[in-house]
């Protein structure tokens, strides 16, 4: 006759190899690279591979969901996709956490690098390495992000494949092996990078058992929805319909619906520590979500909020009037509604002599995007 001891002691083996055995499956990383060094192709050709887009839903660039990002090939808005990956009958959920390939966002560059154990490090062969590559290396280095170098462009005429890997070598450090050469247009390595990412970066750390401790690093505004937040779970677990609060604004809020970042949102019941994934609950008001903050439960707060969080800080300003005095109301709606988008966006009345009644604005990168397209309705939430 078997022992109570035994089965106790069988039973809690099975859940510690479940516990364990979930998060030793997750990987979370970014990608960083120069503009038009082949990051959003990259992200497409990974997509592929992992069957996490089928072919009919396919488009290139599928991550950029901006007219102007699919016109002049910039990623302006960071954004965050999960996927499957089998590998040796072993299912691992990979999380891409993008990151925006313009030097105006290296705040919230730093919060999608904040939210990964690992990165890739995308160079073209034809340009070699460029200045904002370095700086968003180290923005990895001082997370401690394990890096996998990526030779992109091989199939080019121009490509200098041994020069640009001596760059690259000089640069991190690593060995000439180290280096996958990949080309994300022809699809050549992509196979490679997959499996670079499962065995090379570290899986998540946190522990399910503590307190909440959440970190917000980006947010979108859905007009029927309101703001959905998306975070990296580092400790804890949230449940669907817990009440959350954000640390640095003090806001309370219910956790109406929670999932993970599919190619469509896809609801959950609960996300533990070392995942991604986003959480709707209602909020309209987009200074109340900030990049950086920390989620925990109401009831029973963590003590450690994430650490490196800052407000951020308008970089341009200027005062903007409407060409007919007429539409300064509506000129006021639209600013509002930009405002959803765009927290970074601060803005007061003002009047001049000449121009009569108009707005003092100080903005980031995203809104000064949509002033050059000069196209107000077609950015308008």
């Amino acid at each position: 006759m078997i022992g109570f001891d035994y089965v106790f002691c069988q039973v809690k083996l099975l859940f510690l190899q479940i516990y364990f055995h979930s998060m030793q499956n997750i990987r979370n990383f970014c990608i960083i690279a120069h503009i038009d060094h082949g990051k959003s192709t990259l992200a497409d050709r990974l997509l592929e591979k992992t069957s996490t887009v089928t072919k009919r839903d396919m488009q290139a660039q599928l991550l950029d969901n901006m007219d102007l990002e699919r016109e002049r090939g910039i990623t302006i808005k960071s954004h965050a996709i999960q996927m499957d990956y089998l590998k040796e009958g072993q299912k691992y959920v990979l999380n891409l956490i993008d990151t925006p390939g313009h030097v105006d966002f290296s705040y919230e560059v730093s919060r999608s690098i904040a939210a990964c154990e690992g990165a890739l490090l995308i160079v073209d062969a034809s340009q070699g390495i460029e200045a904002q590559t370095i700086s968003n290396l180290y923005l990895a280095i001082e997370h401690d992000l394990e890096v996998i170098p990526i030779l992109n462009k091989i199939d080019l005429p121009g490509a200098m494949i041994d020069e640009v890997s001596d760059q690259i070598i000089d640069l991190i450090g690593c060995d000439k092996e180290d280096i996958i050469h990949a080309s994300a247009k022809e699809g050549i390595g992509i196979e490679e990078i997959l499996m670079a990412i499962v065995s090379r970066v570290p899986a998540p750390k946190g522990i399910k058992d503590e307190p909440l401790q959440a970190m917000i690093f980006d947010s979108v505004y859905n007009s029927y929805r309101g703001i959905e937040v998306y975070f990296r779970v580092f400790n804890g677990k949230v449940n669907k319909g817990d009440k959350v609060k954000f640390v640095s604004t003090g806001q309370t809020y219910d956790a109406d619906e929670i999932g993970v970042l599919r190619l469509d949102h896809e609801p959950r019941s609960s996300l533990e520590a070392g995942n991604v994934g986003y959480l709707i609950s209602g909020i309209k008001v987009a200074k109340e979500v900030k990049v950086g903050d920390t989620i925990t439960h109401l009831d029973h707060p963590t003590t450690r909020p994430i650490k490196g969080f800052e407000d951020v800080k308008p970089m341009v300003f200027a005062g903007i009037y409407p060409v007919d005095t007429s539409d300064f109301e509506e000129l006021r709606s639209s600013m509002e509604k930009l405002q959803l988008n765009d927290a970074a966006l601060v803005w007061e009345p003002e009047t001049s002599a000449a121009l009569g009644f108009g707005f003092d604005v100080a903005f980031w990168g995203c809104f000064i995007w949509k002033l050059f397209k000069n196209d107000w309705n077609e950015n308008l939430v």
